[in-house]
């Protein structure tokens, strides 16, 4: 497969997809997806999961607007352990290495690793309270 040296809209929607095919499947992280969504990806829900997602991302990375969510409201209940958490982004990051170029794959991963970071330490200051 290339790989793409830009990030854009709908290329981060494949980026999405080929995410979550792999995440679907990993011992660890495909139940709190299953979950919620179900395990087959053509369903509604997840069609606007991965719509959301790829507003979510274009607006962190390209700067666009267009998402209107909140990202603590809507990890909370899912009860991520730091394990859990740092499965998804190894996942994540490998799934950026084989879609992306290495710069855009490195540019899309630091802006991923800071978001990751912060929304652990909110979720775990939010139990806390």
């Amino acid at each position: 497969m290339e790989k793409y040296d830009e990030i854009t809209r709908q290329n981060i929607r494949r980026c999405m997809d080929r995410f979550y095919s792999a995440v679907l499947k990993d011992e660890i992280l495909a139940d709190f997806f299953i979950d919620k969504l179900g395990d087959e990806m053509i369903s509604d829900e997840w069609r606007r999961h991965l719509d959301l997602l790829r507003d979510f991302w274009s607006s962190m990375i390209l700067e666009e607007s267009g998402y209107r969510g909140n990202l603590v409201e809507v990890h909370a209940d899912m009860a991520l352990t730091p394990v859990e958490f740092e499965r998804w982004l190894k996942v994540f990051h490998y799934t950026l290495d084989r879609f992306y170029t290495p710069a855009a794959a490195l540019h899309f991963k630091q802006i991923s690793q800071r978001i990751a970071e912060n929304l652990m330490k909110r979720l775990v200051d939010s139990e806390s309270s």
